[in-house]
């Protein structure tokens, strides 16, 4: 299920000495998990600090628990610890947390809620912009509302076309076609103003 390595559970029985607490044991939870903003939450615990339903990994000298919605999330996950000549680095490896991407028998609409939130948003993100699913309609065109810097933006129609439609349509069986329905005359602070593009 999980793979922690020898020089992990080293650093992490010599972290558990130093604080000299009975039971004291290392908590791994996934923080919104199946989403683009998936990441590891890894913390001491006492007993008293547990909800009772964790999932215990016995290591050599203390106890990994894993946060019980979190399992399915980090099952592969591999936890290692390389030292270094400046200190450590701890490293988390969990392919499954930001979940997975549905099967081609899925419905139309799950598989281009996945590729949007996965792929797309993720790549808008970095000019302030998100993009919404508003409908799949039943010929397959995907109906968008832009958000952030992308709403109201001066190269919003190659985004659509270019970037969200292209991509959309390569990885999406059944996607047809995209439009926007944005008003993008009421951005207030799009990432290119229209009259500058």
């Amino acid at each position: 299920m999980i793979n922690i390595s020898e020089s992990a559970q080293t650093h992490f029985r010599k972290l558990i000495e130093r604080e000299a607490l009975p039971g004291l044991g290392v908590r791994l939870a996934a923080v919104h998990a199946g989403t683009t903003r998936a990441d590891v939450r890894l913390e001491f615990a006492e007993p008293g600090d547990l909800e009772g339903d964790e999932w215990a990994i016995d290591c050599e000298g203390f106890t990994l628990w894993l946060d019980a919605p979190s399992v399915p999330y980090l099952d592969g996950a591999q936890i290692d610890y390389e030292a270094r000549a400046t200190g450590g680095q701890l490293q988390i490896r969990a392919p499954k947390i930001k979940g997975e991407a549905p099967p081609e028998a899925a419905s139309l609409v799950e598989r281009v809620h996945w590729i949007v939130e996965n792929e797309v948003n993720p790549q808008l993100a970095q000019h302030r912009g998100n993009v919404a699913v508003q409908e799949v309609t039943a010929e397959g065109v995907v109906v968008l509302r832009f958000g952030g810097g992308c709403h109201g933006c001066g190269l919003v129609d190659v985004t659509l076309k270019q970037g969200i439609e292209k991509t959309l349509m390569e990885k999406v069986p059944g996607v047809t076609a995209v439009r926007d329905a944005t008003d993008h005359g009421s951005g207030s602070a799009p990432y290119v103003p229209r009259d500058a593009a």
